[in-house]
């Protein structure tokens, strides 16, 4: 397929692990830039887009069938290499398909243990893939395929084949249950790993709020041919001075997406909250290195440098969308950074090299705890050059709702808690968590404009009622709000219950737009457009021509075509939008919500645009699927 020479000026500011019609990685290059160089489809045919094909894995689980397991969602995000499509199943089957036509290929089933209560529900978001430069031609797992499975297994299949690969492990996968605390179904993996140098990088994903604690949030590196341990980091270490009995937590863990900057042999990890979310009385200190981005050097593991994003954690600001290596303009030259962003809704660029802030960063006075036992950071991380991307605020004055009733509710509440804004400590009374849980940058994540030098950040924006229940009030009864999702947080003296802060009618008590897709120019410190995503419709009929825009669980893409694709919507839509104004061009329809970042390749002349729709594991939406959708030009 021919490339445009502004295309082709894009991608050259942009190491890439991947050939121009190619997908190789889940950010499709290692970076995680999710930039393609592909022009076929541009602002002016993209209307004509139409299904060319749609694939059905028949792996779902309703969460209510006997034997069935949790919720399935479906959150792949396929690889396109050597002419095939590589995907996998909330089942953690790995299945290749011929791009053109969907046709399977082979399929492989790794015999998930399905009953476990995974904390995420059954869902799994792609995998890693690696060439063995010393395989000779034809030979088996010359192109290996890596995937973390939910009951903690690191499986290494043939691309040719889908066969095991006899070398590694034993029979072709690891266990990785060995690990302090480890717990089955509350220690699993979500994210795919990363390889890279001869080394395949895993993280793990851990429950919140369920005890004090919870299983290590260690990273480990495993030789990619051997499947041998190379090296094992820990993201949680005591202070120094800290009191051993006073020192109990886990967590901290890698749960999303890993990138890497490959020419300094490091692989760029986010990393979660330390447990338990909520109450930080056994974990003193700043908990570094949980809510940060950590580089390890991918041959040792050995730290090069970490940056914090989010100091003693009480909010679940995980760091969780990937981080991306890319560059922008800035005082008028090229400046290389890694992109960081989390739950707060705030954007960080880093010095790939040190670590320390290509951006200013500010550390601010936040409010202080008043919980027993509980001593909370004096100050927090915030970006001086660029701007919060959500609300980090909601006064009672400027509540949204329906009708007066609703706005009214949303008044009261919001004036009987202790705080809302961000970074307020939980309370008894309750605080307004704003960004919430789910809300500001989550796994969805950011693409890298490469044409017009922006990133394009896919944000929810939905506050949650938290309340701290002492621990002597739970077992009496008080299990929090009807609503509410409430944890005891065992070993700690609080239960935790939360909830999205929502009018009587179903209405959040935020004004909307309640989820956004932004463009940020980095350099000039300032949003250049930002258009509603989504609808709420179909989750909540009837308040449809009041709720503009919808949680986001999925992120966007970008093309050299002057295209973003983007679902994670809560309804069964893939839309494409303009990356010079964000103006909505094109909307594909769904046979299930897309909790998931499509991606674009080429094949036979013809660029295909593919996403996979099968609703959220987390949201009980009333249509589930199955189904991997390819979208193409006539």
């Amino acid at each position: 397929m021919r490339i445009s020479m502004l295309a082709a000026a894009a991608v050259a500011t942009i190491a890439t692990t991947a050939q121009a019609d190619e997908w190789a990685a889940y950010g499709r290059d290692l970076q995680g830039t999710r930039f393609s160089p592909l022009t076929q489809v541009t602002p002016a045919n993209v209307a004509n887009l139409k299904p060319a094909w749609t694939f059905h894995t028949g792996d779902v689980s309703d969460g209510k069938t006997k034997g069935g397991g949790p919720r399935s969602g479906f959150e792949t995000t396929p690889l396109m290499l050597d002419g095939r499509l590589y995907l996998t199943t909330p089942f953690n089957r790995v299945i290749a398909l011929d791009p053109a036509t969907g046709r399977q290929l082979w399929a492989f089933d790794p015999a998930l243990d399905r009953a476990k209560p995974y904390g995420d529900g059954l869902i799994n978001r792609g995998l890693a893939a690696w060439r063995d430069p010393k395989a000779g031609k034809g030979a088996a797992c010359a192109l290996t395929l890596y995937e973390a499975t939910l009951d903690a297994r690191l499986v290494a299949v043939d691309a040719a084949t889908g066969a095991p690969c006899p070398g590694f492990g034993t029979g072709g996968e690891v266990s990785l249950r060995d690990v302090a605390r480890y717990t089955p179904g509350q220690y699993h993996m979500t994210s795919p790993p990363i390889a890279f140098d001869g080394v395949v990088v895993v993280g793990s994903a851990i429950d919140d709020n369920a005890r004090v604690n919870m299983p290590s949030g260690v990273v480990r590196g495993f030789d990619a041919r051997t499947g041998k341990l190379l090296w094992s980091w820990e993201p949680l270490q005591a202070p120094k001075d800290a009191n051993p009995g006073n020192w109990n937590t886990g967590a901290g863990n890698a749960w999303s997406v890993l990138s890497a900057d490959p020419a300094r042999h490091t692989v760029l990890v986010p990393t979660g909250s330390a447990s338990p979310d909520y109450w930080g009385g056994l974990r003193p200190g700043d908990n570094r290195w949980a809510n940060s981005v950590v580089a390890l050097d991918v041959r040792t593991g050995k730290l090069r440098w970490g940056f914090q994003l989010v100091h003693h954690d009480l909010w679940d600001y995980d760091t969780a969308a990937a981080p991306m290596l890319t560059r922008f303009r800035l005082n008028g030259r090229s400046v290389q950074a890694v992109i960081a962003g989390n739950k707060t809704g705030m954007v960080f660029a880093l010095d790939p090299v040190t670590g320390k802030p290509a951006l200013p960063v500010e550390e601010r006075p936040v409010p202080q705890s008043t919980l027993t036992g509980e001593k909370s950071s004096p100050t927090q991380p915030f970006p001086a050059a660029t701007p919060a991307l959500v609300p980090q605020s909601q006064g009672a004055e400027a509540v949204g709702g329906l009708t007066d009733a609703d706005r009214k509710f949303c008044a009261d509440t919001i004036n009987g808690l202790s705080g809302h804004a961000i970074f307020t400590p939980p309370s008894e009374r309750g605080i307004l968590a704003i960004p919430g849980n789910v809300g500001g940058i989550n796994w969805s994540g950011f693409a890298w404009d490469g044409v017009n030098g922006r990133l394009i950040v896919s944000v929810s924006n939905i506050p949650a009622k938290v309340r701290m229940i002492p621990a002597a009030q739970y077992v009496k009864g008080d299990k929090g709000d009807l609503r509410a999702e409430t944890t005891m947080q065992l070993g700690s003296p609080y239960a935790m219950s939360r909830e999205f802060l929502r009018a009587p009618s179903g209405v959040p008590c935020i004004k909307p737009p309640f989820g956004e897709l932004v463009a940020l120019d980095l350099g000039a410190g300032k949003i250049v457009w930002r258009v509603p995503l989504g609808s709420l419709e179909e989750l909540a009929p009837g308040v449809g021509h009041f709720a503009k825009g919808s949680i986001v669980l999925g992120g966007p893409i970008v093309t050299a075509g002057g295209l973003i694709f983007q679902g994670g919507t809560m309804d069964k839509t893939l839309r494409a939008f303009s990356a010079v104004d964000g103006k909505e061009l094109w909307s594909g329809a769904l046979p299930a919500s897309a909790h998931a970042t499509p991606m674009t390749y080429a094949v036979g002349g013809r660029q295909y645009v593919v996403v996979a729709a099968g609703g959220s594991a987390k949201v009980d939406e009333e249509v589930q699927g199955d189904a991997v959708v390819a979208f193409a030009l006539p």
